[in-house]
């Protein structure tokens, strides 16, 4: 029975170029967190959420509504949301309100719909 082999049966050709990618490469946990990230945004649901949070600050009750979804669903994608630093929240006397983190996810979004489009 033949082994698998799991290595690449290629020769390097620009040892330079390989030299200098590895020593620029981010470690395998930036890569799982940076993964996890996008993760957040392979979701209609949570896009929505994050587009509609970059224009307004917003209530969970008024997110239900506009997504046509329950307050519990609002409330499950936030703290996922939340987890990532993507959205945070001030509490205003009885009311939580929710915006994004920062400049940064606002960006991503706007090039993630600018991208799309192309």
């Amino acid at each position: 029975m033949k082994q698998a082999n799991d290595t690449c049966d290629c020769n390097a050709i620009h040892e330079d170029v390989i030299a200098r990618a590895k020593n620029m490469m981010p470690d395998n946990d930036q890569f799982r967190t940076l993964s996890n990230l996008y993760k957040m945004f392979a979701d209609p649901t949570r896009l929505k959420i994050m587009w509609a949070l970059s224009k307004e600050r917003m209530c969970v009750c008024d997110l239900a509504v506009l997504m046509g979804i329950t307050k519990s669903a609002v409330s499950h994608q936030l703290k996922s949301l939340r987890l990532l630093n993507l959205v945070h929240n001030e509490k205003e006397g009885k009311n939580v309100y929710y915006s994004l983190s920062d400049n940064h996810v606002r960006e991503m979004l706007k090039n993630g719909f600018e991208h799309s489009e192309e």
